[in-house]
């Protein structure tokens, strides 16, 4: 089945040419894949460029004062203006079918449990809608020396709660991508994001372990991968929702 989506993508690929220059993937799946009044989870200062005829509001947990606050590494960058506010793992906010697309990129390695993020992404949607996915490959990125997230540990989470693994992933966060030298800082730097709530990748993934997942979740949720891409240092997924599909309830 991995090989299919593969192909798929191998095809969706050719041809993506105007004149002697090529098109940048991203804005081929939104110009193929996005139209109507959509979502776009956690923009920041970087928000998907859409077609003309899509157009989004933008979903973060905190307004972009107190955005600016958590990330100051932003301070001289622009932020999308946030107009719901809501966790954008639940969507709280957001109705059953409401919407024509989700976008979401670089976002679901910050949640403390994507199958959950997943399921109410699919939710909001309405039949035949689009999910866009952007999420970087650890090979590429400061999580490279990371081990990648197994589907068993994500079923768990989603299962149990991710309250129990939270601390185990600022602990690899710290020594691995902060790469403090001693223990003792290991776990100052940790306990320091965790008193911030800071948003950390809580995991990380090459291009198999994601295919995987939504593998796994294709046999309980009614949709389509539509489009599954390398784009450098990120893969791009683009899952459609089944036209008959019935009507999904939160994901608590």
């Amino acid at each position: 089945m991995i090989r299919g989506l593969l192909r798929r993508a191998w095809d969706t690929l050719k041809g993506w040419v105007e004149g002697d220059r090529p098109v940048p993937i991203p804005a081929v799946l939104a110009r193929n894949y996005l139209s109507g009044q959509g979502i776009e989870v956690g923009a920041l200062h970087n928000p998907l460029r859409l077609p003309r005829r899509a157009t989004a509001r933008y979903v973060d947990r905190l307004p972009v004062a107190e955005l600016r606050r958590q990330y100051p590494d932003l301070a001289a960058l622009p932020l999308v203006d946030v107009d719901i506010v809501a966790d954008g793992e639940s969507l709280a906010a957001v109705p059953d079918g409401s919407q024509d697309f989700v976008v979401a990129n670089h976002f679901l390695e910050h949640c403390a449990d994507p199958i959950r993020a997943l399921t109410n992404f699919l939710r909001v949607v309405r039949p035949g809608g689009v999910v866009y996915l952007a999420v970087p490959d650890k090979r590429f990125t400061f999580d490279r020396d990371r081990p990648v997230t197994p589907l068993g540990h994500l079923l768990d989470d989603h299962a149990h709660g991710p309250e129990r693994s939270r601390r185990g992933h600022y602990l690899e966060y710290a020594r691995l991508v902060h790469k403090c030298p001693t223990e003792a800082e290991v776990y100052g730097v940790a306990e320091d994001l965790m008193r911030k709530d800071f948003s950390i990748h809580f995991h990380a993934w090459t291009q198999r372990e994601m295919l995987e997942l939504l593998v796994w979740l294709q046999g309980r949720v009614g949709f389509d991968v539509e489009a599954a891409v390398k784009n450098g240092h990120e893969m791009i997924f683009v899952l459609r929702k089944h036209a008959a599909a019935e009507p999904l309830a939160a994901a608590a």
